[in-house]
């Protein structure tokens, strides 16, 4: 319990008032005394009117899991067991602020026995792991305003912050059967597929250049070759955990937006008949699964996903993708999730990609800096806007030698706004299996 402004200023209210009254008659100068009691009184009174925070009981409903990049709420509700009512209640929980952002004061206009009070705080990821969401204070006013209650209640609960699945889960919803998917159904036009199926009688509206002449002579009759996309291809998942990668962009780290993106894309590919494999590296190797088929694959890839940790030290590109061509053996999709600052820093990265993409296919993933492209367009108001613009124009050029320089070397390079990556990886996908270049 505390006495609020209110009281404050009502008690000092009497200061000028028993001044007044003394200058004018020195016998009223027992009037401040008497005002003070009776303030103190009317305090008294209004605390006893009050709401005890013991009357006040509480219950929970916290989520135990949250998907960097997908935010959700955690809800308190708040009933009285006493005739007693709370005024202007104001809530606020204590979080990791490490991993979620720090929630807004929650308000509640009156509190009573009448109905429950409901309180509702954003949980806005910051990044991964384990979040402690630890008390919740809670504050109110008596009746009359003199006097402001506060209670806490320890809450204690932690919070896993796992890699965003919600897009894979609304791509799941969107495909029925496997049959959706390259490789699944038969394929009829030319390039959409190169291992053998089955033949069929020629119909009105088949590809001419697929009769297989010898079979029709045979059967006396046109007789078509059906294809269909080959699969059980290799798709490799390669993050670069280093520092780079822990920068925040829009909201998150840009390693959490990378692995959303792999995630959608290694559900993709599994669908689509492939096996997927992890590798995460810096200045050591980090993790390394290798390639697995299958629905239940996912479930493994995930998991894996999870344990990729933040780094905060330079990534070793010789070691890391020299490591990498060493362990696989046969040719296959390896999907380059990084990032890099200008020419110069990416000589080294740009040697050991050279390589890789001699015996392997190579997307190189990075993600388009929204704050970088609006620093150099934006219309300059002094000597500093000029220089900003400037230098962020210089980094944007080098971006793109460095990406023209990877496309001459048959490297596929992509990079696209964080909330649009996803679905331009997977279409890059499905291009790459259309036009059977693994």
């Amino acid at each position: 319990m505390r006495p609020t402004l209110r009281a404050a200023l009502l008690i000092s209210l009497g200061i000028p008032l028993s001044l007044v009254l003394i200058i004018w008659d020195e016998s009223y100068w027992l009037f401040g005394i008497v005002y003070l009691f009776l303030v103190l009184l009317l305090m008294g009174l209004d605390f006893l009117n009050s709401l005890a925070p013991s009357r006040v009981s509480l219950s929970q409903n916290i989520t135990s899991v949250l998907y960097a990049g997908h935010d959700d709420y955690a809800y308190f509700s708040l009933s009285v067991g006493s005739r007693h009512k709370a005024y202007g209640l104001e809530a606020l929980i204590e979080v990791d602020d490490e991993y979620l952002v720090r929630p807004d004061i929650a308000k509640i206009k009156q509190l009573d026995r009448s109905q429950e009070g409901e309180v509702a705080f954003p949980l806005i990821v910051k990044r991964r792991g384990t979040a402690n969401i630890s008390t919740l204070w809670a504050r109110w006013y008596s009746p009359w305003g003199l006097v402001q209650r506060q209670t806490v209640w320890p809450v204690d609960h932690n919070v896993s912050i796992l890699p965003n699945v919600h897009a894979v889960k609304a791509a799941a919803l969107q495909i029925n059967s496997r049959d959706a998917f390259h490789g699944s159904k038969i394929q009829k036009q030319r390039g959409d597929g190169t291992e053998f199926d089955a033949l069929r009688e020629y119909v009105p509206g088949f590809d001419l250049r697929s009769i297989d002449w010898k079979h029709s002579a045979r059967h006396r009759k046109l007789v078509c070759k059906e294809f269909q996309v080959e699969r059980n291809h290799n798709v490799i998942l390669a993050f670069d955990t280093g520092h780079l990668m822990t920068r925040p962009l829009e909201g998150l780290p840009q390693l959490d937006h990378m692995i959303n993106a792999g995630l959608l894309l290694g559900f993709m590919a599994l669908r689509g008949g492939d096996k997927v494999g992890l590798y995460g590296f810096d200045a050591k190797i980090r993790i390394h699964a290798e390639p697995l088929g299958g629905n239940q694959a996912f479930n493994h890839l995930q998991a894996n996903c999870a344990e990729l940790d933040y780094q905060y030290n330079e990534t070793n590109f010789t070691l890391g993708l020299s490591n990498l061509m060493g362990k696989l053996q046969r040719r296959s999709l390896i999907v380059l999730y990084t990032d890099f600052v200008d020419t110069v820093t990416a000589e080294l990265m740009i040697e050991n990609v050279t390589r890789l993409s001699k015996r392997h296919l190579v997307i190189f993933v990075t993600l388009e800096d929204r704050e970088l492209v609006e620093v150099a367009d934006q219309r300059p108001k002094s000597i500093h806007d000029i220089a900003k613009s400037v230098v962020a124009d210089d980094f944007i050029r080098d971006r793109q030698i460095v990406f023209e320089r990877l496309r001459r070397l048959g490297v596929h390079c992509l990079q696209a706004p964080a909330a649009s990556v996803s679905a331009a990886l997977v279409e890059r996908y499905l291009e790459i299996k259309h036009q059977e270049l693994i």
